[in-house]
């Protein structure tokens, strides 16, 4: 009887299973969960410097001395920002409008446009084009030209 007692004490204990299960339950909900907080991570940080690109364009192309100027000033301006944040930033991306033909008027309004498509990270290529693979980040800025500055040449 001690045989078959000892026997059934080694085969039917679960020492050590709560370790297994514990390493396995965490790698299952850790992964998914350090992806998300990477996304999210991601998406907040172009989401600054979007924003924080937009406010610059504006301020830059309020304060140029000439319309044909204040295009390139603007878009140099937004893409130093987002250089800042290891961001590539694309013509198509940057859109500046005027409330007047004259857009540096004293008291005329400035408004830039910014969208950014952040890519999700660790995708695979063949999801490319089957899958969303990208968030868009956008902002919007209104910069006032100021009151007391001589026109616009």
């Amino acid at each position: 009887m001690t045989r078959r007692a000892t026997w059934r004490g080694r085969c039917g204990s679960d020492d050590g299973n709560a370790i297994v299960e514990f390493v396995y339950l965490a790698v299952l909900l850790m992964v998914p969960l350090v992806y998300v907080l990477l996304t999210v991570f991601r998406v907040q940080a172009a989401a600054f410097a979007v924003s924080s690109a937009a406010r610059e364009a504006g301020r830059v192309y309020a304060t140029s001395d000439s319309v044909p100027d204040a295009g390139p000033r603007a878009f140099a301006a937004a893409r130093i920002v987002m250089a800042d944040s290891d961001l590539q930033l694309s013509p198509d991306d940057l859109r500046i409008t005027c409330s007047t033909t004259t857009c540096l008027r004293p008291g005329s309004r400035v408004e830039v446009a910014m969208t950014y498509q952040v890519a999700l990270p660790l995708v695979p290529r063949f999801l490319y084009g089957r899958a969303p693979t990208t968030i868009r980040v956008t902002s919007h800025h209104l910069e006032v030209v100021d009151r007391y500055r001589t026109v616009a040449r």
